[in-house]
């Protein structure tokens, strides 16, 4: 049995302990992006989102029987798992980039308000280890080492922190259908530093189904090398380098 929570200890954690979840990168934050908040005392429990907590579309800001809620300015984000140690959240689509504070608080004990900033866009690739992006062949199949794309191929690209949306998404609600990126005309990707030609990209936006998830379909360069870096780039911003996409001829 836990103790009275006026003993407890209060939610510890930093400014470079609030990463951009896709990236696990600080500094890195915009409006309807995922971020992991790293520290101590995060929570009693651990818990993560089950179908059962989403409500009429509409996603949960405490996950039941864990008191964890996730301040951004006066907003409460959306919560997606909890654990003493961790807790992932998706930043409210309605703010604006700006300086931001962000403060966890559990039942009724809270730790400190911490600022962050918010860009417009800051685009970051999920990943399926340090090196690889996560990607899908048209089928759906994962695209890996054992199974790697073929120049010429389409594939779908995972992401976060690409920016607004038209429409623009709805606070809390699990997008139901497709919505490209308003500004498409300063989106792109690159594969080993070079641009790929706009007109193969066929869509970039909210992934349907799924709040905060961004998807990029892409046709790839019939001459694309080896695991080619593939970056995304939003106006200035760009994601992590490093991280390749498994390709073989």
């Amino acid at each position: 049995m836990w103790a009275d929570s006026s003993f407890r200890q209060a939610p510890s954690y930093s400014a470079i302990s609030i990463v951009n979840a896709a990236s696990n990168q600080a500094g890195a934050y915009a409006p309807n992006t995922f971020i992991t908040i790293y520290g101590a005392n995060l929570a009693w429990t651990t818990r993560a989102l089950g179908s059962g907590d989403v409500k009429g579309d509409t996603l949960p800001t405490v996950l039941p029987g864990t008191g964890v809620t996730v301040w951004v300015n006066n907003s409460p984000a959306h919560v997606y798992y909890v654990s003493p140690n961790q807790v992932n959240a998706l930043l409210p689509s309605d703010l604006r980039p700006a300086v931001t504070q962000v403060r966890v608080q559990v039942d009724s004990t809270s730790g400190p308000p911490l600022t962050i900033t918010l860009e417009a866009a800051a685009p970051a690739f999920f990943q399926m280890d340090a090196h690889t992006v996560i990607a899908a062949h048209a089928d759906g199949s994962v695209v890996t080492a054992d199974a790697p794309a073929v120049p010429g191929e389409y594939v779908v690209l995972y992401a976060t922190g690409l920016g607004t949306t038209i429409p623009r998404a709805t606070y809390g609600e699990i997008p139901a259908k497709a919505a490209p990126l308003a500004d498409m005309a300063n989106f792109g990707l690159t594969l080993d530093g070079v641009r790929i030609d706009k007109a193969r990209i066929v869509y970039a936006g909210v992934a349907p189904g799924f709040a905060g998830l961004y998807q990029v379909n892409v046709q790839l360069p019939e001459d694309a090398g080896a695991d080619p870096e593939i970056r995304l780039v939003v106006g200035t911003a760009l994601s992590p380098a490093a991280l390749h996409l498994p390709v073989r001829h």
